[in-house]
């Protein structure tokens, strides 16, 4: 983003943030790639890895995760676990918002838990989490080290099966992290969109529950909703909440 206009965009969003009670911000990938864990489409995203003789994004569904368990679990262990992973600027940001009173939830399309590690407490979940891994037949909850140090497939000492707590595709969204997601949304008078492409429903269309007086859109590409942003950033989202910050890029 050109220098001027980058500028002119972080001194609006200050002011914002500023004058805002009840901030709601929407997170997706793009936030935690500064952290090492790689987004979704981008070209050097998951989709675009080869894995074996499946597509990554066949992998990640539930079909798959019933048919082919072993390789899920091959998959899941290998491309979607950073264990080591620490929250970037833009966490950190946005828990400090929170601590002071600004920001209300965060609502999240991640699975890292890379929120919460920075200090967030009203975290909502959209698609689950790594951290929370559950036994299908008795129920018993297991953290992502059982998960990293098990064989091919997770067991319970049940004897069933274990999966993670995320969202695969075909599956539904927790109705009531949605509503709880949608009522936040509601009573925001500033509503901020860092590091997601909005493409995937219905978490992108959350944006339309929205009906405060500000939107913003912080993303290193352009996303379908730009046009209806009253401040759009496109840019590095550590980077941008460095500068929010007065702090060196």
């Amino acid at each position: 983003m050109e220098g001027s206009k980058f500028d002119e965009a972080i001194l609006a969003l200050k002011q914002a943030i500023a004058n805002s009670k009840s901030i709601v911000v929407l997170t997706g990938a793009g936030i935690s790639v500064p952290s090492g864990i790689p987004d979704f489409r981008s070209a050097n995203g998951l989709y675009s890895t080869p894995f074996g003789a499946f597509s990554p994004e066949e992998m990640i569904s539930h079909d798959f995760y019933v048919r082919h368990r072993k390789e899920f679990y091959e998959f899941y262990k290998q491309k979607m676990l950073y264990p080591s992973a620490e929250p970037n600027a833009a966490h950190l940001y946005l828990a400090k918002l929170e601590s002071e009173g600004k920001l209300s939830a965060v609502i999240t399309q991640n699975i890292d838990g890379l929120h919460q590690k920075a200090g967030s407490k009203r975290v909502l979940e959209l698609h689950g989490s790594v951290h929370r891994n559950y036994c299908e037949k008795c129920g018993k909850f297991f953290d992502l080290d059982y998960i990293i140090n098990s064989g091919d497939v997770p067991k319970c000492s049940c004897g069933g099966s274990i999966k993670p707590d995320v969202v695969l595709y075909g599956e539904s969204l927790d109705a009531d992290v949605l509503m709880s997601s949608v009522n936040a949304l509601r009573h925001a008078d500033l509503f901020i969109v860092i590091g997601t492409s909005l493409a995937v429903y219905p978490a992108a269309g959350l944006v339309d529950y929205y009906g405060g007086k500000t939107k913003v859109v912080i993303n290193k590409s352009a996303t379908p909703y730009d046009a209806y942003a009253d401040i759009v950033i496109n840019d590095d989202c550590a980077k941008v909440c460095k500068v929010l910050q007065g702090l060196k890029p």
